[in-house]
């Protein structure tokens, strides 16, 4: 009995040793995974700036730099979980036969995903705008800031960031607003009895004196029409594409002070009641 005992003490006692050992040797590897994550990020945060820097000395296009900046940042990311996991002591061939097992599910699961690198390839190739281009799509509105693999970020004019899935604005309307010129438009309502003709000479001098008028295309002014309470005036030139907003606005305000001043009428809405 007592050498039963004893035998068993031994056994439990090889046991521990064994949780010891497995435990140090578990123990190194985790510190050793940690080191080579960290050294790892800090390295891949170097080689992005590198790239990022080289593509820009070499005048690359900034929506090609952000680009091919995230997909290299991606990959590097990859391959250094896959060294972790090595260094943990998984062997990285059953790890990649695993995956491969499951390539199916994960295809499924991430095809959003892989439309919307399919789709910024798409946008790097067709150009359909670039970073600093003002666009709408998706029903949002914003300036171009990065193109990245899977999203690309605009920023709205109220400064907020907002993500598009590439992948919907590779096959969806995309509006470009960032062009060498465009056309500005207003109508002006006068009241009934105003003369037109005073009414159109008048904007005429008011377009003659804006500089920031583009002289082809000339302006066009024409009777719009007929409202219910008004008579519309339409007016239309064309302007850099850069200054289409201040345009806009200033001609507003010179033309409510010079129709003042010259006593041209603006409108009011008006009903008539016809008493029985």
């Amino acid at each position: 009995m007592k050498v039963l005992q004893t035998g068993s003490f031994s056994e439990y006692g090889k046991i521990i040793e064994s949780f010891i050992g497995q435990g140090a040797t578990l123990g190194i590897a985790i510190i050793k995974a940690l080191i080579i994550l960290v050294i790892g990020k800090i390295l891949i945060n170097l080689i992005s700036k590198i790239v990022r820097r080289l593509l820009r000395k070499k005048g690359i296009d900034p929506s090609v730099q952000s680009f091919v900046g995230s997909l290299i940042n991606v990959t590097l990311i990859i391959l250094l979980i896959i060294s972790v996991i090595g260094v943990l002591g998984i062997q990285t061939t059953s790890f990649a036969a695993l995956l491969a097992s499951i390539g199916v599910a994960i295809g499924m699961a991430l095809s959003g995903n892989l439309s919307n690198f399919a789709g910024g390839i798409l946008i790097l190739l067709f150009r359909p705008f670039k970073v600093g281009d003002f666009i709408t799509a998706q029903g949002i509105s914003g300036t171009v800031v990065e193109i990245q693999i899977f999203h690309t970020i605009l920023n709205s004019p109220d400064n907020i960031r907002q993500y598009i899935p590439n992948g919907s604005l590779s096959s969806g309307v995309v509006t470009n607003f960032n062009v060498d010129k465009r056309r500005v438009e207003w109508i002006f309502g006068v009241d009934y009895g105003e003369d037109y003709d005073k009414v159109k000479t008048v904007i005429e001098k008011i377009l003659a004196k804006e500089s920031r008028l583009l002289p082809d295309p000339a302006p066009f002014i024409a009777l719009h029409a007929l409202d219910s309470s008004s008579v519309n005036i339409i007016v239309r030139a064309w302007v850099g594409g850069s200054a289409y907003w201040d345009v806009y606005f200033d001609m507003n305000k010179e033309v409510y002070a010079t129709f003042n001043a010259e006593g041209i009428n603006f409108p009011f809405p008006q009903l008539t009641v016809h008493q029985v």
